[in-house]
């Protein structure tokens, strides 16, 4: 079974690196927020191009705390997308503010800017913006558009670890950056581990108070914060795996453009390639077919797991069934839920596995 992660296939040299970093933290006596999590911040933030970047426990938790850094919660709205993990509006539902979701745009599943507008009301302080998927596209409009209405942008770079759009890299575009390491992202740790980026010291600051109970100094608590701190443990083992991520990255992009170029079938459809080859970091690869259920069920069959990013809507959760959402409707994100199957795209897939994966969608027959 060709699967969509194979971590155990991992290189051994990689997984030795890893236990050393876990060695050296065990043999430090300092668990949490030293220079583990100094170090990798510091990697970070040169990374991205910013000057601050602060670790916390998760993805979820950087996008609540960059909202709250940047004075955003009761009575303000956070205009976002319907496609993205829940984390992300659940992350603006935490801060305090309202989430109103706009409409995709069909040919990328990237947040329509056109039905962005028309979610704007005087309450509305900010976008998050979902580089869904590892894409980054467009950031010159995004960048003009909000400028225009006066509200912040905050980019949810979760899926996309060090995408770069004009050369310059996701998360540095708006206020604040907001990156998850789960496990299964680009640059993944062993466990939950999160971080924001931003140029403004200030935002920084009150990151660093908010992760940590909202303590300004030892015992002292100004406001009311979060139990959010990226683990030493994690801060070790992601330096290590950031070495590798540019290699990682490097075999997605041909593990792509290898379907970009093979895959050909009437009935599916991929999404608009990137206008920049180097732009997009392909997290997922993901491909439009009416007979979705259908075509997963085949390709299990024939070896080739598959997942659905994402099959349901975030206004169609429960607990957001009432959400404000762009009067026109989301159209587009509940075709787009219905219809799109993401195919294995890691960087442990051989070129046989490419082939395979191909050939089975190629061979697909639907009645």
């Amino acid at each position: 079974m060709i699967l969509m992660n194979d971590f155990k296939a991992e290189s051994p040299e990689l997984r030795d690196d890893m236990l050393d970093a876990a060695r050296r933290v065990l043999e430090s006596g300092w668990y949490v927020l030293g220079n583990e999590v100094i170090n990798f911040e510091r990697q970070w933030a040169t990374a991205c191009g910013v000057a601050h970047a602060v670790g916390v426990g998760n993805g979820m938790d950087a996008i609540e705390i960059a909202l709250r850094g940047l004075g955003i919660g009761s009575g303000d709205e956070v205009v976002t997308t319907p496609i993205t993990a829940f984390a992300t509006v659940l992350a603006i539902i935490r801060s305090g503010a309202t989430p109103v979701l706009a409409d995709i745009n069909p040919e990328t599943a990237l947040l329509s800017i056109d039905s962005a507008a028309r979610c704007i009301t005087p309450q509305t302080k900010a976008v998050v913006l979902v580089h869904l998927y590892g894409q980054i596209r467009g950031m010159d409009a995004w960048t003009a558009f909000c400028c225009k209405h006066g509200i912040a942008l905050v980019e949810d770079c979760a899926q996309a670890h060090l995408a770069a759009w004009n050369g310059q890299v996701a998360g540095s575009f708006g206020q604040v950056g907001a990156y998850s390491f789960y496990p299964t992202k680009n640059l993944g740790a062993p466990g939950d581990a999160g971080i924001l980026v931003t140029q403004d010291e200030a935002i920084a600051k009150r990151a660093t108070v908010l992760r940590n109970y909202g303590q300004s100094v030892r015992y002292h608590h100004p406001e009311l914060g979060l139990n959010s701190r990226l683990d030493e443990i994690q801060a070790a083992m992601l330096s290590v795996r950031l070495k590798w991520l540019p290699g990682f990255t490097q075999r997605r992009s041909e593990i792509a453009a290898a379907y970009h170029a093979n895959i050909s079938h009437p009935q599916i459809r991929l999404l608009a390639a990137p206008e920049e080859v180097a732009s997009h970091v392909n997290h997922l690869f993901v491909i439009i077919c009416e007979k979705r259920d259908m075509l997963q069920a085949y390709l299990q069959l024939h070896g080739v797991q598959t997942l659905i990013h994402y099959p349901v809507p975030v206004h169609w959760q429960e607990p957001c069934l009432n959400l404000q959402c762009d009067p026109k409707g989301l159209k587009n994100s509940e075709k787009h839920a219905a219809t799109c199957l993401s195919l294995p795209c890691h960087p442990q897939m051989t070129n046989e596995d490419v082939a395979t994966v191909i050939a089975a969608v190629n061979r697909f027959e639907a009645p």
